[in-house]
């Protein structure tokens, strides 16, 4: 009984500790669980986000070299073509010159002729302002043109900067993510292999400290050795009884022999 008592004490007391053990291996494993596919998930994203953000500085690079190419080449046209432009209307300017003087002369022939003359002037002061009003459209164009070329690859230099700032922030936050991944992974493998143990020894305490139920089984051979052991012990019972009866006849025997050997002794006697 005793014994009995002391095996309870000690299988109560390690199935209780065991059971807290295992309540707080498996809490830790769980929540290192969740941590570490919380971290996993936010690795992928940055991962996602970097690639996003690298995409958009190669599509703001190539957006800026064609802008600059477009620049470039209205540049080259705009530098070809207002030379031309003013030479023109120096030319129309030169003519003008050349023809008022020539019509304020006096003399008859010029008198003659001034009406036509008007109309020339007047033609070539019309091709002036066109020439003088393209000019200066030509100008407008291409300050504006190179106003807003650098005004836009300002904003692109400083989007560019900025989107290169934010990958190496984000490169270094997923290398220290993958770290953390990396002594996550080796924790929770850790943990897992501490609750395995844990869970090794209860089974072995529930070997020992838990009455388990007879199977059909195990209760139909209990019943045939008990069989056995009865058919045993009635074989064993038999066998002694036979023995103390053959022992019995042979006491008797003994008596009657004995009475006839002192049977003439008693007659005489009497």
């Amino acid at each position: 009984a005793k014994t009995d008592a002391t095996h309870k004490a000690y299988c109560d007391k390690e199935m209780q500790e065991t059971a807290q053990k295992k309540l707080e291996k498996s809490h830790d494993v769980d929540k290192l669980t969740t941590q570490l596919d919380s971290m996993s998930s936010k690795s992928v994203q940055l991962k996602q986000d970097i690639a996003a953000t690298q995409n958009a500085i190669s599509e703001l690079t190539r957006a800026q070299a064609e802008a600059t190419k477009i620049r470039s080449e209205e540049k080259a046209e705009y530098e070809q073509n207002k030379p031309e432009m003013q030479a023109g209307l120096q030319g129309v300017r030169m003519a003008l010159k050349i023809l008022r003087e020539y019509y304020a002369k006096d003399g008859a022939a010029h008198a003659t002729s001034s009406g036509s003359g008007k109309s020339i002037i007047g033609l070539l002061e019309v091709v002036e302002s066109d020439f003088t009003k393209s000019l200066a459209e030509m100008n407008v164009a291409e300050n504006t043109a190179q106003s807003e070329y650098d005004k836009d690859s300002y904003a692109n230099q400083i989007e560019k900067a900025s989107k290169e700032t934010s990958i190496k922030h984000m490169t270094r936050q997923a290398a220290n993510l993958e770290k953390s991944i990396s002594e996550a992974k080796s924790d929770l493998e850790g943990l897992q292999t501490e609750l395995s143990a844990v869970l090794e020894y209860k089974m072995k305490l529930d070997d020992i400290c838990v009455a388990k139920p007879e199977t059909y089984g195990e209760r139909a051979a209990r019943r045939e050795a008990e069989i056995a052991g009865l058919k045993e012990a009635l074989q064993i019972l038999e066998g002694e009884a036979v023995l103390l009866q053959r022992q019995g006849v042979a006491h008797l025997r003994g008596g009657r022999k004995a009475l006839k050997q002192h049977a003439p002794v008693l007659k005489a006697s009497g």
